[in-house]
């Protein structure tokens, strides 16, 4: 064998040379794992402890809980979701309730699919699967609030709209083959699916009934199938799961139900959002009589203008916010005379009410590689969740309302 030995010194110089002429390669750094972000929507945080969700209970076990995830204002599906994404409250990002008028844009309801594609309602903020590809990265979207349309020109490479009529399994089997099998080079980094099914039994027949207790199990059940095939396929423990809810549920009793015309004559105001946080706008020459029926404290509701709104729902300053907002009392609803013929006799469930009420709490529950494991943390804003799947997905975060803080302590220690 040939050996070759050279002065200390003479080595030492040839080092700091070659070190002055070229820079020393530096390797990538290492892919972060996927981010996997799954909405159970209307599921109430203390549904968790009910025995109804084994798999989120080992989910949790695993990771990390919250005993509840306080919703922005107002409580609603589409707002929330799309604060989740954005880290931008209601106000702020524009999509401010279900039900909206936005003179040009003209009317949008959930319902109305035309409404939903259009990147005009929603272009007042950036979603996390427009920033992942941005940034050259892949994203994948089921039916989250907002995928459909092409916010800033871009939409998720991989989506599929909201379609209820398909089966909960065939749901997970496609969020599995999107993480599932794929080189990192080109495998998503941040992957959102949306489940309706809890929501609406707890619409139709309330949270604590038999019908939303038989939704979770089997959202639960199509989780577990998801989590099944992450471990057999080796993506489950280089995923960061991330489970949350939107808003929680609280009960209507049959005779809490009212319409609009029991609040104000409509020529003197016209109803814009109704539910539980509902919108007027008084008729033209009529603001004051609309003040004077409307503002104030009533039997079961208290109404304000825009610009007096308590100040910690952080709401009222976007144009799209009727000039007269009205909060319903938990548990008492507005809704149509045609919507009010058509319920069902019996209790039913709504949302949409003060973030700050126990039954409106939503769920968090984490889990994965950035994780710690079997803590419980205590309750935060929502709008505190973006700064954190920003971190997770490995990509800056836009202008947000959240505190990049707050969620530190779901995260396992450095160097465990």
């Amino acid at each position: 064998m040939i050996s070759f030995r050279f002065p200390v010194a003479a080595l030492t110089c040839a080092l700091l040379a070659a070190c002055a002429s070229s820079p020393t390669p530096h390797a990538p750094p290492p892919t972060p794992p996927t981010v996997l972000l799954l909405s159970i929507d209307g599921l109430r945080a203390d549904m968790l402890d009910s025995g109804n969700s084994p798999t989120l209970s080992r989910l949790a076990r695993e990771g990390v809980r919250s005993v509840g995830m306080r919703p922005s204002y107002p409580s609603l599906t589409f707002p929330n979701h799309y604060t989740l994404v954005t880290g931008l409250r209601p106000d702020h990002h524009g999509m401010v309730h279900n039900s909206m008028n936005a003179g040009e844009l003209g009317d949008f309801r959930v319902e109305n699919r035309d409404a939903v594609r259009n990147p005009a309602w929603w272009e007042g903020g950036e979603p996390l699967w427009v920033s992942v590809e941005k940034a050259g990265y892949k994203s994948a979207t089921w039916s989250w609030p907002g995928s459909e349309a092409p916010i800033h020109g871009l939409q998720a490479q991989q989506r599929h709209p909201y379609d209820d009529s398909v089966p909960l399994a065939d749901r997970m089997q496609q969020v599995l083959s999107w993480l599932e099998g794929a080189p990192d080079s080109v495998k998503p980094r941040f992957v959102a699916a949306y489940m309706e099914h809890v929501d609406k039994a707890g619409h139709k027949y309330g949270p604590n009934s038999p019908e939303y207790a038989a939704a979770l199990r089997q959202v639960d059940a199509a989780i577990g199938l998801l989590i099944d095939g992450m471990a057999a396929d080796g993506t489950l423990d280089s995923t960061n799961i991330v489970v949350v809810s939107d808003h929680g549920m609280a009960t209507v009793k049959e005779d809490q139900v009212i319409t609009p015309a029991d609040m104000i004559a409509p020529e003197i105001a016209r109803v814009v959002s109704i539910g539980q946080s509902i919108g007027f706008v008084p008729q033209p020459g009529k603001q004051t009589e609309a003040e004077q029926a409307l503002l104030g404290r009533h039997a079961h509701y208290e109404c304000w203008n825009k610009a007096q709104l308590p100040t910690r729902w952080h709401y009222g300053h976007n144009p799209r916010v009727p000039a007269i907002i009205c909060q319903m009392d938990e548990g008492w609803d507005v809704i149509t005379p045609a919507m009010r013929a058509k319920r069902a006799p019996g209790n039913s469930g709504s949302h949409g009410y003060d973030p700050a009420l126990p039954s409106m709490q939503a769920v968090f529950v984490a889990r994965g590689p950035a994780f710690a494991q079997g803590k419980q943390l205590t309750a935060f804003d929502n709008v505190d969740v973006y700064p954190l799947l920003t971190r997770l997905i490995g990509i800056p975060a836009q202008p947000n309302d959240g505190d990049p803080k707050a969620l530190e302590q779901a995260l396992r220690a450095t160097g465990k």
